[in-house]
C-alpha cells in the first residue's frame, strides 16, 4: 500500500479508536511499514514469523527458494528482514549517518 493511502485512512481511526493491523514482508528501508516497525513506539505490537521458524516448510524449499529469489529476495520474502535492496547508491544506514554529523551553523 503506498504511503499517501496509510495517510489517508489513518484518520478514520479517530472516532472508533479502532485497531490497524498491517501485515506484510518488508520491502527494503522505506515507507510507513518500516518507519513504524522501526520507530513507530511502543503503541505497535511487532510480530515477525520467518519462514525457517515454521515446521510446515522443509529446509529444503528454502534452500531452493535462497538460490531462486537471491539473497537479497530471500531475507526480505522468507525471514522478515528489512534490507537495502541495491537499487540506492547508499545504503540507508551511510546516509541517516552522514545526517548526524551535519553541524547547523548559524549566520
Amino acid at each position: 500500500m503506498p504511503d499517501v493511502v496509510y495517510k489517508a485512512l489513518r484518520p478514520m481511526l479517530a472516532a472508533s479508536g479502532g485497531d490497524w493491523w498491517m501485515l506484510s514482508t518488508p520491502c527494503g528501508k522505506r515507507g510507513f511499514f518500516y518507519e513504524n516497525w522501526e520507530h513507530g513506539g511502543e503503541e505497535w505490537e511487532r510480530t515477525a514469523a520467518p519462514a525457517t521458524e515454521c515446521p510446515r516448510i522443509s529446509q529444503t524449499f528454502l534452500e531452493e527458494e535462497r538460490r531462486q529469489l537471491g539473497e537479497i529476495w530471500f531475507r526480505q520474502e522468507c525471514l522478515c528482514e528489512f534490507v537495502d535492496n541495491g537499487l540506492h547508491m547508499f545504503d540507508r544506514h551511510v546516509v541517516m549517518g552522514a545526517m548526524e554529523e551535519i553541524e547547523v551553523l548559524e549566520v
